[in-house]
């Protein structure tokens, strides 16, 4: 199966009087693909308007949950290398390597009904290159949860908790909220969030919304 990925974030809600919601502000956009090499793995790739960032990422499921509950969750390892593609300027990125960043997270989840989902994930964020009041490696905790109310619909939230401190300019935390709609084929997310990133690592090292803003997230399956 081969998904293709379009999530967009629009300007914060507002922030100006004249954007309409927020509509008419800076957004921030990403494309991508994944394709399941197994059904257990999947590779991707996207690209992402805000800093020009180029992600491969991968996803591995350890574990499944069962019926029988003899595995009472499901575990999966996400990862993303990821590179800033910004043009050299004013002394940014004098080395290669100090474009890098990287992702890794482990995603528990359990479904307790046919309805309510829940899900727990630690993770570790690394950029290379970080101004000299931050560290460039970043332990985070993220809780989310997945309600349905109708067979193609379901209410979404997620929130974020950056643990590391900072000598200053801390990430605040990320909480989302929204709706998602689906088909056999395609699924549609509209949602409240304070997080203006995509790539992941970007929202738990830079998140500094105090405003939400309004996002959608689009994925297609197409079937060989």
């Amino acid at each position: 199966t081969l998904e293709v990925q379009m999530g967009h974030r629009f300007g914060e809600l507002n922030h100006d009087k004249n954007d309409l919601a927020g509509f008419w502000g800076a957004s921030n956009i990403r494309i991508g693909l994944t394709y399941g090499l197994h059904d257990r793995v999947t590779i991707g790739f996207g690209t992402t308007k805000y800093k020009r960032y180029q992600d491969l990422n991968w996803k591995v499921a350890l574990l499944r949950q069962t019926r029988s509950d003899k595995i009472p969750v499901s575990v999966s390892y996400y990862g993303n290398f990821t590179v800033d593609a910004r043009e050299k300027n004013k002394g940014l990125f004098p080395r290669v390597q100090d474009r890098y960043s990287f992702f890794n997270q482990l995603i528990i989840a359990r479904r307790f009904n046919p309805n309510l989902s829940l899900q727990i994930a630690p993770s570790v964020s690394h950029y290379n290159a970080v101004p000299s009041t931050m560290k460039n490696d970043m332990f985070a905790i993220a809780f989310g949860g997945r309600y349905k109310v109708s067979p193609q619909t379901s209410i979404l939230v997620d929130y974020s908790q950056p643990i590391t401190q900072f000598e200053e300019n801390n990430p605040k935390a990320g909480f989302s909220f929204g709706v998602e709609f689906g088909t056999s084929a395609h699924t549609f997310a509209i949602f409240a969030t304070n997080n203006f990133g995509i790539v992941p690592q970007e929202n738990y090292m830079y998140n500094d919304k105090s405003n939400y803003l309004i996002g959608f997230h689009i994925t297609r399956n197409y079937n060989f």
